[in-house]
């Protein structure tokens, strides 16, 4: 099959129309025509090869939803069928015979198919090809399709940790950043049962994160704002990808409390060693979700109207879409209509 593309040639630079003949189709593929896709930083990571990892032509993009037009003969055909509305996210497949694929933890797998660093096999697209049909995922009928995209990527990113650090309905948490995955996560551990406070650096989006779920809201670059919040939260979810004043946020944990990463930081995180031995505290990493972490995502989203803000762009309107995530400028997700 022919596939249309959008790719950047070199690191920056513009999308251009780029195709490929994606082969034969192998025993457990799937084959998605994409009708709307996500925009994450992660794809302009790739495209702008901020982590010198990009291949070029670069086709980024990794929070796809559209039909299956093609399945492989392994495929099974209860669970996935010709026409279907499916999602395909930041991992489009895993070995499923490793120690973590085995103990369910798919996410860890030292093969899994990162979508976007696949270099000319990306999400921005009119198909995509899935290596592994367990790693496509059923849309729920009450979930739009520019909905659903955001959550392949940004939705199982935040809700993952959850479930991984096994937070409580009973825990005070605080969400750091107000933005593409801050403002999906605030809805989550509202639905969730949490006390839930908002961190950003200014007042502007309280409104917002009060609006997404938040019960109380902190400013951080208010004087003495986080040290007033000393020892107020079982778990803290970094959001953001800039540079944290890691010692402040170490300090609002409670003991025993937890620092879960999921923005990746421009620099290396350093903190005092006293402030996480002193009161045990952790600071762990937070990656996208296991695929039956991924699935619960998508029916607890739909079961509880969780739903990613977003703004539409048309295939004419791909750079500006693309510019106004770089300067975070977007409120909250870019999703591009592939039709």
């Amino acid at each position: 099959m022919k596939v249309i593309a959008y790719a950047a040639r070199t690191a920056g630079g513009a999308l251009q129309p780029y195709e490929y003949e994606s082969g034969p189709l192998g025993p457990n593929e799937v084959d998605v025509r994409v009708t709307h896709g996500g925009i994450c930083h992660t794809d302009l990571a790739a495209i702008d090869d901020e982590w010198g990892l990009a291949r070029f032509p670069a086709v980024a993009g990794h929070e796809v939803v559209g039909e299956v037009v093609a399945i492989g003969a392994a495929v099974d055909e209860v669970a996935l069928t010709i026409g279907q509305r499916v999602g395909v996210g930041a991992l489009a497949g895993s070995c499923f015979r490793c120690e973590s694929c085995i103990s369910g933890r798919t996410n860890l797998c030292p093969r899994r198919d990162a979508l976007v660093l696949r270099g000319d096999r990306g999400g921005f697209a009119h198909h995509v090809r899935a290596s592994d049909w367990r790693h496509v995922y059923p849309i729920p009928d009450s979930m739009p399709s520019e909905h659903a995209a955001p959550l392949m990527c940004a939705g199982t990113t935040v809700f993952s940790p959850l479930i991984a650090n096994r937070v409580l309905p009973t825990h005070r948490v605080a969400v750091v950043g107000i933005g593409g995955l801050g403002h999906l996560a605030l809805q989550f551990l509202d639905k969730w049962g949490c006390e839930v406070t908002a961190i950003s650096t200014t007042e502007d989006k309280q409104a917002d994160a009060e609006r997404f779920g938040a019960t109380s809201f902190i400013a951080s670059r208010e004087p003495g704002a986080l040290r007033a919040a000393a020892g107020s939260f079982d778990f803290v979810l970094s959001t953001v990808s800039g540079d944290l004043p890691w010692d402040d946020y170490l300090g609002i944990l409670s003991p025993q409390g937890r620092l879960c990463v999921a923005g990746v930081p421009d620099r290396p995180i350093s903190v005092s060693a006293l402030g996480l031995v002193s009161e045990a505290k952790e600071i762990v990493g937070g990656i996208v979700g296991t695929v039956a972490q991924t699935r619960q995502m998508l029916d607890f989203a739909a079961r509880h109207a969780i739903r990613p803000e977003v703004e539409m762009f048309a295939l004419t309107d791909f750079e500006q879409a693309l510019d106004r995530v770089r300067k975070g400028n977007v409120r909250y997700r870019a999703v591009v209509d592939f039709t």
